[in-house]
């Protein structure tokens, strides 16, 4: 199968001949249709798939609103209901909202708390997204990670994206008092666990992290934030997870609050947000 785009319109071709159409228009789908000779064989599913894919219907952190046309025929409801959508009117409405990931909830947490950084620190880079973020806030920004490609990976990302207000670096995580000095910090970010799309078999320790986090909450002016998501699972197990959370459990309540926000409804190994506020 191929699909080829012509005259506005994905038009799927098997072995060389047109078996469907979908034109679109911004994420409207105006016309919808397969060869009744090639129906009920998956073709349609490619089809409206490959729409919906290029136009952010299956985008992880973004949301989307799809329409299309009402079928013809009743019983195609069916087709597009398994797709997300619903009759709304005289149309088809596909309505999309992200689950709030663990790293989505750190983000608009430290917005909130942290709305006008000067100084913030990314302490493990990975891919670039939290530094592409600190980034977005204002201010200096400091980004590190121990893995030369995740460096590279967010010097490209944060290319992309026009921002120039971060200074990335090779650095392990456990010297942060190389990076800054005590009670200059505003926020700083930590993602554990392994660089997305690297080796799974290299990733954060416990030793390294409790002492990331003990000098982070140094560099921490009163009042400034720290975030921490943690993993467990497959391939990372749980000892860093639950020793990271016995230290910030033990972090006394006089200079520090600390939110660690469990999803409820999810397995043991979701993702766990954790915020630290550094107390004035």
């Amino acid at each position: 199968m191929e699909i080829r785009e012509e005259g506005g319109a994905l038009v799927l071709y098997k072995e060389g001949t047109p078996v469907g159409r979908c034109t679109l228009e911004d994420r409207s789908i105006l016309e919808f249709r397969i060869d009744p000779r090639w129906r009920r064989k998956g073709y349609g599913s490619y089809l409206l798939k490959e729409a919906l894919r290029r136009t952010g219907g299956f985008e992880p952190r973004q949301p989307s609103c799809h329409r299309a046309p009402l079928p013809a025929r009743e019983e195609e409801l069916a087709f597009w209901e398994k797709f997300g959508f619903q009759r709304e009117g005289e149309s088809l409405v596909r309505r999309r909202r992200p689950d709030l990931s663990g790293v989505e909830l750190s983000h608009r947490l430290v917005k909130d708390l942290c709305p006008q950084p000067r100084l913030s620190i990314d302490a493990t880079c990975g891919n670039g997204y939290d530094t592409e973020f600190l980034c977005g806030l204002g201010g200096e920004v400091i980004a590190l990670d121990i893995q030369p490609r995740a460096v590279e990976n967010t010097r490209r990302r944060l290319g992309k994206a026009g921002l120039s207000n971060a200074r990335v670096m090779v650095e392990d995580h456990a010297r942060l008092d190389r990076i800054a000095a005590p009670g200059t910090v505003d926020c700083v970010m930590f993602n554990f666990g392994w660089l997305p799309g690297g080796d799974h078999t290299l990733h954060s320790q416990l030793e390294k992290s409790l002492a990331a986090l003990e000098k982070a909450l140094d560099l921490l002016r009163p009042g400034g934030v720290l975030s921490a998501v943690l993993y467990s699972g497959q391939g990372i197990g749980s000892g860093e997870k639950e020793g990271i959370l016995r230290y910030l459990e033990r972090l006394p309540l006089t200079r520090y609050t600390v939110i660690v926000c469990r999803y409820a409804n999810y397995k043991d190994t979701a993702p766990l947000p954790c915020i630290v506020l550094k107390k004035g």
